[in-house]
């Protein structure tokens, strides 16, 4: 048992000697994690059937909600220029606005037009907004945006403010092809909605294991190692477990992109200050940087205990 044992930690140890790489944590967390999750949501729930024309908007519905889509628009692409915040933030908070600013607040929560349009719209201009700190400061805002800037990394392109000067080949193509992709995807996805729709017909025990097996078939082929499958299996049920709890994945990504990154910086600034920590703190930009990242974390984590303190007392008033 012990022999079994050793050459079971021998071979993780061989297998992590180069760290783990992003892809297979993404493939885990969000396609293997998914497809565990959804598996078990599908066999408690039944799918409804809906006729395709009743999906489109009428005019009513876009008329009243022309208001909330542009408000969603601008709020979500401001938010999602902020380093830190992304879809997510972005459409709670337009949903909070609308809700805020509407004439008979009771109506959101039971359908109302409003609550849709605002935050899916926001949601959708977050999306480019994210690009602004992703390329301009290196800072990814979601699991999407991390990926990215893995990707660019793995390529040799470090984004920041030097990459307009660096690359500007490159960063001018990214540009234009978000406005050549929306007119694409304009073209594209309305005559091609009925079909993008069929597929939600197919099966689902049809639909996970072909994903399983994609997936099981990309970690595979990175390196041609058995390891790296399992360690794609062990992100995907980790990524259950943290969906079951309703922990996000995207920050563990965004840690596994920006951890080098910190280390490499953080060595630096030792290696100037001589091994002084006190640096950090003593210097003013980095001190006041600290400070601001500490009152935001407490005004969040206030925030939070406040919500489950409220819900309790809901639940028990």
């Amino acid at each position: 048992m012990n022999d079994y044992l050793c050459l079971a930690i021998k071979v993780v140890k061989m297998g992590l000697r180069d760290g783990v790489s992003f892809i297979l944590v993404v493939m885990g967390l969000f396609g293997i994690g998914e497809v565990l999750l959804s598996a078990e949501e599908h066999l408690k729930t039944k799918s409804l059937k809906v006729k395709f024309k009743e999906l489109w908007p009428s005019i009513s519905d876009i008329m009243e909600s022309r208001w909330a889509i542009l408000r969603g628009t601008v709020l979500g692409f401001f938010i999602g220029v902020l380093p830190g915040a992304g879809p997510t933030l972005a459409s709670f908070m337009s949903y909070g606005l609308e809700k805020g600013i509407a004439k008979d607040p009771t109506r959101f929560g039971k359908g109302a037009i409003e609550g849709v349009a605002g935050p899916e719209t926001a949601n959708n201009s977050a999306t480019q907004g994210n690009m602004v700190p992703v390329i301009a400061l290196g800072i990814p805002s979601s699991g999407g945006t991390a990926i990215l800037l893995g990707a660019l990394l793995m390529y040799g392109l470090k984004p920041g403010p030097l990459l307009f000067t660096t690359s500007p080949d490159f960063v001018w193509a990214l540009i234009a092809s978000m406005f050549i992709g929306n007119v694409i995807l304009l073209i594209m996805n309305l005559p091609m909605v009925p079909l993008f729709a069929a597929v939600l017909r197919i099966p689902y025990h049809y639909q996970y294991p072909l994903i399983l097996v994609i997936c099981i078939i990309g970690a595979y082929s990175m390196n041609m190692s058995v390891f790296d499958v399992f360690t794609m299996l062990f992100f995907g049920v980790l990524g259950y477990v943290m969906k079951k709890f309703d922990i996000p994945g995207a920050p563990m990504v965004i840690a596994l992109i920006l951890g080098p990154m910190l280390e490499y910086a953080l060595y630096q600034a030792l290696a100037v200050a001589h091994g002084d920590v006190t640096t950090f703190i003593t210097r003013p930009i980095s001190g006041a940087l600290l400070g601001i990242t500490a009152i935001m974390s407490a005004a969040v984590i206030y925030k939070i205990v406040r919500m489950k303190r409220t819900v309790i007392e809901d639940e028990e008033g």
